[in-house]
């Protein structure tokens, strides 16, 4: 092929491998995240309430910066861990580290938080948590299935005790349950309830409950853990691209950028 011949073949093969690398580049940027309903952290939109919480924007925040789009799927846990591992989805943005899933996720080593559990009870409750003893007697809420065994082993054997059972209300339902429970404390119904104390003041406000209910530390023993998985279906080299990204960019917005975040949905780290 003489010189002239190479330009003009050039010239007409430019623009395909152009579409064709843009088409490849495309798809490459765009992030698929599953997610379940756990506001203020992850929250299903709507009409009324388009916000998707505090960890959805700072994955947003991180990922953006670097060029990438974010396709969301609103999903139950067990239907988005599921999503993760067939590779339908690339990543879920909070799960309890355990060893028993490594082999189907990878996790990111840079949690999302590391949550500090409380109580909420009565206003006019003294009570206060001191292990297990300070339970007796108390009417105590949770949901069906619900594991605090990473934040206290001693708090899931005490709920798991038959011999506790008259005392452990089971609360079932699908995103409202929280709130639920919030106002069985009010009505004497139950006596204490222990989350994430994030999720704690998110309800206690949406529900204007502020009046009637208080928020008690200490909590459970330990903090509550949540990393990032991705998906073992993404390349691994393009897997530990988005992990690399996601636990620089967390470590960046600690202190000022994560106050932000947690200010848009009006609560606040306690230490």
């Amino acid at each position: 092929m003489s010189k002239g011949n190479k330009k003009s073949y050039l010239l007409f093969v430019l623009p395909f491998l152009m579409a064709i690398a843009n088409s490849s580049v495309s798809h490459a940027e765009t992030i698929k995240v599953c997610y379940d309903q756990w506001a203020p952290m992850t929250i299903f939109p709507s009409d009324k309430l388009p916000e998707r919480g505090v960890v959805i924007d700072m994955l947003e925040h991180v990922y953006a910066s670097h060029g990438y789009s974010l396709d969301y799927y609103e999903v139950p846990l067990a239907r988005g861990l599921s999503m993760v591992s067939e590779g339908l989805c690339d990543m879920l943005p909070e799960y309890v580290p355990s060893k028993r899933v490594e082999e189907t996720f990878e996790y990111a080593t840079e949690a999302t938080f590391a949550y500090t559990t409380a109580f909420v009870v009565r206003r006019d409750d003294p009570w206060r948590y001191a292990g297990m003893p300070s339970l007796k007697g108390k009417r105590i809420a949770t949901g069906p299935g619900w594991d605090y065994s990473s934040m206290s082993v001693d708090y899931q054997t005490y709920l798991d005790d038959s011999n506790n059972a008259a005392f452990v209300e089971i609360i079932a339902g699908n995103d409202d349950v929280v709130e639920r429970v919030m106002h069985m404390i009010k009505e004497n119904r139950v006596d204490l309830y222990a989350d994430n104390e994030l999720v704690l003041q998110y309800v206690l406000n949406r529900a204007n409950l502020n009046d009637d209910l208080i928020i008690v530390r200490p909590g459970l023993e330990n903090k509550l853990i949540e990393l990032p998985i991705f998906s073992k279906k993404i390349p691994i080299l393009k897997r530990k691209e988005l992990i690399r990204i996601w636990n620089e960019g967390r470590k960046q917005m600690k202190g000022k950028q994560e106050n932000i975040f947690l200010k848009k949905y009006n609560v606040q780290l306690q230490e």
